[in-house]
């Protein structure tokens, strides 16, 4: 099992005991607003739970707070179909605006880069959420396009291998 670790955070694959916070943030319509404009029901955000795959080559992890041993958010790179992988990275609303997103993210990055030896690392943000785009920028991201929907409109970035942060370290 792959667990990555930084200075204030756990990275490492689900466990049972994660359903309730994660039903939480489902549930919670200021994190669903920018990724998927709608707060789940508990039985829907359970069925996705249950889909999580472990032992993934790109898992999307349980990002956990070891200060206080709590479940805080979920995060990694996931495939995407004809693409380079996607980093994607979701935080408790209670934990909004601590750093903790950079810091799951520049360890996600960093495994992708050093472990997976990926060359290029993309990742989507529906516009209007600058708090992602600000993460995004400060690991060395570039805005590539925007795409515009009838609902929702996306900015898609790029990280090129070379070209990322060198921000806090991870140990794996």
């Amino acid at each position: 099992m792959i667990t990555l670790e930084t200075e204030r955070l756990l990275l490492r694959e689900h466990e049972a005991d994660d359903l309730d916070p994660f039903c939480a943030m489902k549930m919670d319509p200021e994190v669903r607003r920018f990724v998927g404009g709608r707060p789940r029901t508990r039985d829907e955000a359970e069925q996705k739970f249950r889909k999580i795959p472990s032992n993934d080559r790109l898992p999307f992890w349980a990002i956990v707070y070891k200060a206080e041993g709590r479940y805080i958010g979920r995060g990694g790179l996931h495939p995407m179909p004809g693409s380079a992988p996607g980093l994607g990275f979701y935080i408790a609303r209670a934990y909004w605006g601590r750093g903790f997103a950079t810091e799951a993210a520049q360890a996600f990055v960093e495994y992708g880069l050093r472990e997976l030896k990926l060359q290029r690392i993309i990742s989507s943000v529906e516009v209007g959420n600058a708090a992602s785009v600000h993460v995004l920028e400060k690991l060395g991201f570039s805005l590539v396009r925007r795409e515009e929907g009838e609902r929702r409109s996306f900015d898609h970035f790029e990280l090129m291998a070379g070209r990322a942060s060198r921000g806090p370290r991870s140990r794996c």
